[in-house]
C-alpha cells in the first residue's frame, strides 16, 4: 500500500487501515475487501476527524473498525507521551443550575466497555488459535489437532469424563462464531486465522511471553521456515512411521503456500509429492453401499441381509455418488491420521451405477442420465459399472422407449467407455456383487496400496493428476481417502464456471453432453454465449441470425455433435431472449 496522500484529512487512520490492509492481502485472509473499502472511504473523505470514533459516519466502517483505529490511537498517545484526544460527547439541551449541582453531587455511570475476548489458558480454543498462528498457508483438521494438541489439557480426539459430551475440537466452533476463524478449500476443509484472531494470537503469546517461539516468518521462503520455528518440529517427528515412504506432516505444512494451487489441465504445474503407502494387510477391502438402495419400500434391508448370507457385509451410508464402491478399510483406525490423512478409508477403483428399467427411463427423460454419467467421469474412478436390472415394464411404455434406452447403453459403452452389467432381479445383482466383492479382496488386499496426500488435492487439479499419473505409471494405482472423494464428488461445491455451463445447456431438449461441450468451446462462459445472441442484432432479421448462430458456427461437425436448425431455434428462444 503506498503511503497516504498528503491531502488526505486523517493521514494517520488512513496508514493504519493501509497496514492492516498489507497484511489481510498477506495472510490472504477474507478481511482484504473489507479492508479496501475502510481505505478507499478514508481516502475520499475531505474533512478531519477529532476522535477515530468519529470514522464511523463513512460508508464501510463500522463499530468493530472504529473501535480498533480507536485502540491503535491510544498506542500512539502512549508512545509519542501526547494526550489521548477525547471521544465526541453527543448534543445536550442546556441544563439548569440544579442540575448542573446534581451533576457534580453524582458521578456519572461507568461506562461498560466490552473486553477483547481471549481464550483460557491451555483451553481448546487457546490451543487451536496458537496451532492456526504458526502458518498464513491454512491448516487441516489432523494438521490443526496435532499442533494444538501440546497446548491444551483436553484431548481432541475423546471426551474428557463421564457426563461430558464435547472434546477440544468443539472449540473451533466458538472460533468460528467470533469471527477469529473461518474455513474455506475442497477436497480438504483448512482453517484459517482472520485478522481479530491473529490479533488473540498474538495477545496470548505477549501474555504468555513466547511471541516468537510458534509464529511462522511470513516472508520467509519454504526451505527456512523449518529453522524459523524452534520447538514446533518437535511436534512432527516422523509421526508417519508406519510407512516407509511416508511424508512427516512437518514437510507438509512447511512447503505449503496459499497460493499452491493447479489451474485445472495444466499438467505443467501438477503438485510434487511423496506417495503414502498402506502395506498389505494392514487394511480390508469392503464394499459401501448407498443407504437408498432398496428392494422396496417395506423391505429396505433386503440387499443388505442377503449380502450378508454371501459372506459380504457392506457399509450402509448416503453417498454423494455412485450407489455401490469399494473401499480399503484400515485395521487401525489411527493408520491414516499418522500419515497426515483423514478417515480410515481409502476409495478403489470401482464404482457401480446401479438402475432399475423403469428407473434408466426416467433418467433418460429428465436428463439425470446425462449428469449422473457426467459427474462420474469427473470422479476420477477407472472402472465404472452400469449395472441395468431388467425387471418387467408394460410392453407398450418400453416399445415408446426403446430406441432410446439401446442408444442410451450403447452410449454409455461406446462413447464413455464404461462396462455395462445386465440382470434379471435384485438377486441376481447381489450375486453379482459378491462375486466381485471377492475379486477386489484377492486383486488389493495382498498388494500395497498407493494413496494420494489430500494435502496437493483441489477440485481442479485432482482429475489432471490422476490421468497423468495413469499415463506416466499405467502399471501402478493410486487412490485417495473416502473423505476427499465424497467433497471432490459433492453435487454443487465443486463445480466450475465450466461445469455450470454445460449443466446449464444440457437443460435444453436435444443438448447432449457432446454437443454443450462444442458449444462451450466456441463461447467460454455463459455471459460470451449471451453477448454473441446480443451482437445478432434486432429485428427480423436479427431473429434470424440468432436462430442460426449455434447451428451454423457448429456446421462443420457430423454425427453426434452436429446441431441442427430446430435444437439451434429452441437454443435461441432460452438464450437469445427470442419468441417463438
Amino acid at each position: 500500500m503506498p503511503p497516504p496522500p498528503s491531502q488526505c484529512a486523517n493521514p494517520l487512520l488512513l496508514q493504519w487501515v493501509g497496514e492492516w490492509l498489507d497484511q489481510a492481502r498477506e495472510r490472504n485472509t477474507k478481511g482484504v475487501n473489507a479492508y479496501k473499502r475502510a481505505y478507499d472511504s478514508l481516502k475520499a473523505c475531505p474533512f478531519p476527524f477529532s476522535h477515530p470514533s468519529e470514522a464511523q459516519q463513512l460508508q464501510n466502517i463500522g463499530a468493530k473498525l472504529a473501535e480498533r483505529l480507536t485502540g491503535k490511537m491510544e498506542e500512539y498517545c502512549r508512545a509519542a507521551n501526547i494526550p489521548m484526544p477525547a471521544p465526541p460527547r453527543g448534543k445536550k439541551r442546556a441544563v439548569t443550575a440544579v442540575e448542573e449541582d446534581e451533576e457534580e453531587a453524582s458521578p456519572p455511570k461507568k461506562k461498560r466497555t466490552s473486553k477483547p475476548y481471549v481464550p483460557a489458558l491451555r483451553s481448546g480454543a487457546y490451543a487451536i488459535v496458537l496451532a492456526l498462528s504458526t502458518t498464513s498457508a491454512g491448516l487441516t483438521k489432523q494438521e490443526t489437532i496435532t499442533l494444538a494438541e501440546p497446548h491444551c489439557d483436553s484431548s481432541f480426539t475423546a471426551v474428557s469424563g463421564p457426563g461430558k459430551f464435547y472434546t477440544a475440537w468443539s472449540s473451533i466452533k466458538t472460533l468460528e462464531n467470533r469471527d477469529l476463524v473461518y474455513e474455506q478449500g475442497r477436497p480438504t476443509r483448512k482453517y484459517f486465522l482472520t485478522e481479530e484472531g491473529w490479533e488473540v494470537a498474538r495477545r496470548i503469546k505477549m501474555a504468555a511471553g513466547h511471541s516468537n517461539n510458534l509464529m511462522v516468518d511470513r516472508h520467509a521462503p519454504a526451505s527456512t521456515i523449518s529453522t524459523s520455528r524452534p520447538g514446533v518440529d518437535d511436534l512432527f517427528m516422523d509421526i508417519g512411521s508406519n510407512s516407509g515412504r511416508a511424508t512427516p506432516i512437518s514437510d507438509a505444512i512447511g512447503n505449503q503456500d496459499a497460493s499452491d494451487t493447479v489451474p485445472q489441465g495444466s499438467s505443467s504445474t501438477l503438485p510434487t509429492f511423496e506417495t503414502l503407502v498402506l502395506p498389505p494387510g494392514s487394511f480390508t477391502v469392503q464394499l459401501v453401499l448407498d443407504n437408498r438402495e432398496i428392494r422396496a419400500k417395506d423391505d429396505r434391508d433386503y440387499i443388505q441381509i442377503e449380502m450378508g448370507k454371501r459372506d459380504v457385509n457392506p457399509i450402509v451410508r448416503p453417498m454423494a455418488l455412485g450407489d455401490i464402491i469399494w473401499v480399503a478399510k484400515c485395521h487401525d483406525s489411527q493408520l491414516l491420521s499418522s500419515l497426515g490423512l483423514e478417515g480410515d478409508e481409502v476409495v478403489l477403483d470401482f464404482v457401480v451405477e446401479r438402475k432399475r428399467l423403469d428407473d434408466l427411463l426416467g433418467s433418460i427423460k429428465d436428463g439425470r442420465f446425462h449428469e449422473q454419467k457426467f459427474r462420474l467421469r469427473k470422479s476420477g474412478i477407472k472402472n465404472v459399472i452400469y449395472l441395468i436390472e431388467e425387471i418387467s415394464v408394460s410392453a407398450e411404455h418400453f416399445q415408446k422407449y426403446e430406441e432410446a434406452v439401446r442408444s442410451a447403453i450403447a452410449s454409455t459403452q461406446v462413447v464413455n467407455g464404461y462396462f455395462v452389467k445386465k440382470t434379471q432381479k435384485v438377486d441376481d445383482t447381489i450375486r453379482y456383487l459378491a462375486r466381485l466383492t471377492a475379486m477386489l479382496k484377492e486383486m488389493y488386499e495382498m498388494k500395497p496400496l498407493h494413496i494420494i496426500p489430500t494435502r496437493v488435492l483441489t477440485a481442479r487439479n485432482y482429475l489432471p493428476l490422476v490421468n497423468s499419473l495413469r499415463e506416466t505409471e499405467p502399471g501402478t494405482g493410486y487412490h485417495i481417502t473416502y473423505e476427499a472423494f465424497a467433497s471432490l464428488a459433492s453435487k454443487s461445491e465443486t463445480l466450475t464456471l465450466r461445469d455450470v455451463f454445460l449443466k446449464m445447456l444440457m437443460c435444453t431438449k436435444g443438448v447432449t453432453g457432446e454437443k454443450a461441450l462444442e458449444i462451450q468451446k466456441r463461447w467460454k462462459t455463459p455471459r460470451a454465449f449471451i453477448e454473441a445472441y446480443g451482437q445478432c442484432g434486432d429485428g427480423e432479421e436479427g431473429k434470424n441470425k440468432k436462430i442460426e448462430m449455434v447451428s451454423k458456427a457448429m456446421a462443420h461437425f457430423v454425427g453426434r455433435k452436429k446441431i441442427t436448425k430446430a435444437v439451434s431455434w429452441k437454443i435461441a428462444e432460452v438464450w437469445g431472449n427470442i419468441s417463438i
